[in-house]
Order: structure tokens, then sequence, then C-alpha cells
């Protein structure tokens, strides 16, 4: 075969799927030698690239892994006991943190940490519109107002250039959000937090083990949280955690995650201060405990696919991959996004450029989480019932609110979310090879190919 009649685009399709020493020795066929029945796209009646699914299924398990539950269930000590201390050891060290605190979920270790800082009636907290619906209700059930900074569109971050343009008198702390497990411009969101004396409460429930300057998210504010619910990297079906190296503040959210009750500098009879119940149980830790074991070895395993699938389809026109600041030295792998520029694809609509992508084989999706948490909560959604609630009535006044309302558009967060498609991080990357990767590289080069087709 006389590889200098392959254009660019069928070099990189074969190249996908070996070397290029192997596309000249005939091995593997180039893109442009495939059947015209391959070609054709699948959705229209051609072959699909892919016709098998990922492998990995999620969460993973051995028979190992049933000694310790089993060993709590005969115990009959389920409510939280040593196991769980044993947890919070682990997971502080595996983290680099001086404390940690198991909680019930990572919903309520926001919440935790934000009442345990002081923040509460009348406050507002700068986070960021593209979130799990969760960093939301942190803010709103300790009674503060969550204020959005827009969307840093290449990183999918909160962008650092306006946090100090959202700052008012009412403002008591900013909650960056490790969304997809990649990480924030911590450097500037610190030095901002520090020039307006400012608390940060790291929201990272998507991103374990990711790293700031070879330091883990979580330790790198005044608190930080996790999640353990059973789509996250480090998964026990539910439960949350809190990373902190203040004693005192710790004392304060050991506290309030049980009862009130005393704890450390936390003194008094009985309940000396209001608390919740929001304890990690001993068969959560159990859970919890192997799984930490395995972790870091499937990060390495997922980060090794992941740069080999955006080495590929950052050479595809249109697509977009998702970059890192400068700073982060480890991501995590919730999920993996990219932009779709649908101006490079003829005009053709996300939504259809999906369907076509799906009848190849490669199941990936709009990033439809984020996008219906800010325009369903803020358009018209729960916030808005909230601030209508009886509770938020009385603690804030009409002008307050209305001036609040005008406060949340985010225009580079909405363009995000028009574009933005994702997958399954772990399903994709964990236990598969580069020629998965290529499959959905392969896939997406052939649907660009034939976009005309598509309109």
């Amino acid at each position: 075969m006389n590889t200098n009649n392959l254009t660019r685009r069928q070099f990189l399709a074969t190249a996908s799927v070996g070397t290029f020493a192997a596309v000249t020795s005939a091995k593997i066929p180039a893109f442009g030698n495939i059947s015209k029945k391959a070609g054709e796209l699948a959705i229209l009646g051609g072959r699909p690239v892919r016709t098998k699914p990922f492998s990995c299924t999620w969460p993973i398990w051995d028979k190992s892994d049933e000694e310790l539950l089993l060993s709590v269930m005969r115990s009959r000590s389920w409510s939280r006991d040593k196991v769980v201390e044993k947890a919070e050891k682990i997971f502080a060290e595996l983290m680099g943190a001086k404390y940690c605190l198991a909680t019930s979920c990572g919903t309520y270790a926001l919440v935790t940490s934000l009442h345990a800082l002081g923040i509460g009636a009348g406050d507002e907290v700068l986070t960021t519109p593209y979130t799990f619906v969760a960093t939301i209700d942190a803010i709103l059930l300790v009674n503060a107002l969550p204020v959005f900074v827009d969307t840093d569109p290449e990183t999918v971050m909160m962008n650092p250039d306006k946090i100090e343009e959202k700052i008012t008198e009412h403002t008591a702390a900013i909650l960056p959000v490790h969304i997809e497990g990649s990480v924030c411009d911590m450097d500037r969101i610190n030095a901002v937090a520090k020039k307006h004396n400012l608390k940060v409460v790291e929201d990272a429930c998507q991103a374990h083990l990711a790293e700031w300057r070879g330091k883990k998210v979580g330790t790198l504010g005044d608190l930080g949280c996790f999640s353990f619910q059973t789509t996250k990297d480090i998964p026990a079906g539910e439960g949350g955690a809190i990373l902190g190296s203040d004693k005192q503040i710790m004392d304060i959210c050991f506290s309030y995650h049980n009862f009130g009750r005393p704890h450390g500098s936390v003194t008094g009879d009985g309940y000396p201060i209001l608390g919740t119940k929001c304890r990690m149980t001993e068969y959560q830790a159990a859970i919890l405990i192997p799984q930490m074991a395995r972790a870091e070895k499937q990060n390495v395993r997922m980060a090794e696919n992941a740069e080999y699938l955006t080495s590929r389809l950052k050479e595809i026109p249109g697509i977009v991959p998702r970059k890192n600041y400068e700073g982060t030295t480890k991501t995590a792998f919730y999920t993996y996004s990219f932009r779709y520029k649908k101006e490079h694809f003829d005009g053709l609509p996300r939504e259809k450029f999906l369907n076509a992508l799906r009848a190849e084989g490669v199941h990936f999706a709009a990033g439809s989480g984020p996008d219906n948490c800010h325009n369903l909560a803020v358009k018209g959604g729960f916030i808005e019932k909230t601030l209508n609630s009886k509770t938020f009535q009385k603690i804030y006044s009409k002008e307050r609110l209305d001036k609040y309302r005008e406060q949340n558009d985010c225009p580079d967060n909405d363009q995000l979310c028009k574009e933005v498609v994702c997958c399954d991080g772990k399903k994709i990357f964990l236990y598969t090879d580069k020629k998965d990767m290529d499959d959905i590289a392969d896939a997406i080069l052939k649907v660009y190919e034939n976009k005309s087709k598509l309109l």
C-alpha cells in the first residue's frame, strides 16, 4: 500500500488502531480502504465502529471485600464505631490531611462544613453554576444565598477572573467545585479569599486523589468535602468526609454531626451546641476501606487512557477536550468531557451528533447534570421557590432578594452547557486499553467525515 496516498484524516484513523508501521505493512487497513458499507455511518445503515460495550462495571469489588463487611454485621455494632475511625484515618493518610471526619453523605459534609465555619442566614457563598445540585442545596440548607461565579469554558471550573466582581459586603465564603475530577485554580481562589477575609470550602465530591501542585484537593482550603456515593471514584454506596487541619473547627464538625454532643474543644453538659445526625455507619466504612486500597492503581490506569484519548480527540476539528490549569498535577475521572463545536460540523445539532455517535457504539451524552442544576435551579426552579419560602422571606428583605436575583446570569456557563459532551470516566477508562480509546476517536472522526449526510 502506498502511504503517500493517505490523507491526514485517513492516517489518524489508521494510526488509532496501531502504529504507522502497522498500516504501512498492510496488517491493518486504512480507514479510506475499508469497504463502502463499513465507511457509511451506522445510523444510516453502515457497520458501527464498535459493537461491544465497554468492559468496566461499577462499583468494583471482589470476594476479599466481604470479610470486613461480614465482620461488622456479625459484631452487631452497626452505628459509628472503630471501623469508621479506621476509615477516617486511612482516608486522611491517603489525602495528606491532618484530620478527617466521616459523614453520611457528601451533601452533609458540605452542610456541616459551612455550619462549622459560621456560614448562615444573611451570608452569601460564591460558587460555580456548573455543578451538581447538592452544592447549591448545602448553601441553602444553612439559610445562605448561593451566588454564581461564571464558568471558565476551557476548564469547566469557576472562572477565577470573575470572582471579585461578585463579592459584596454579605460574602462570607467561596465554595469552589472540582467538578468532573479536575481541579480549580486554587492559587487564585485562595488569594482572593485571603484578600477579602473569606472562608474556602472545597467541594471535592467528584475529585478523589486529584492534586494541585502536588497537594490533594480537599486540603487546600479551610475544609474539604468528599462523597463516597456509588458512582464516585471511591464508592461506598453512600457516605462522605470532611478534611481539615484546624482541630477546633473539626471538633465543631464532629459535634454538629453527632447531635451537638461534646467533643474535644466543644464542651458542656448534654448537648452544648445545635446539631444534627449525619454519622457514617460501620458497614459503610467496611465497604469503603477496601475501595480506598485500590483507588490509586485505578487512577493511574484511567489517567493513561484519558491522556491517550485526549491526544486523539484534539486532532479532530470541533472537538475540544477539557483543559487543566497549569497547577494541576493529577486529575480524577468521575467523568470525561469535551466541547462539541457544531460550527465545525456544518451546524449539525449536538443531539444529532450524539445519536450518530451512539449508533457507532460510543454512548456519550450531553452534560445534562450541571445544565439542569443551574438552569432549572435558577430559572424558575427550587432556588426561586426557596427564596419565596416563609423562612427566606423572614430572613431577607424584598430589596435584598430582588438584587440577588439580578446577580445570577452566567452567559459563559449557558454556552458551555449547550456544547459539553461527557461520558462515565470509569466505564470508559478503567480496565480498557488503547484500542478502546481508538474506537471512540475513530467513531467521532467517522461522524465528522460524514457530517453533511446528517443534515
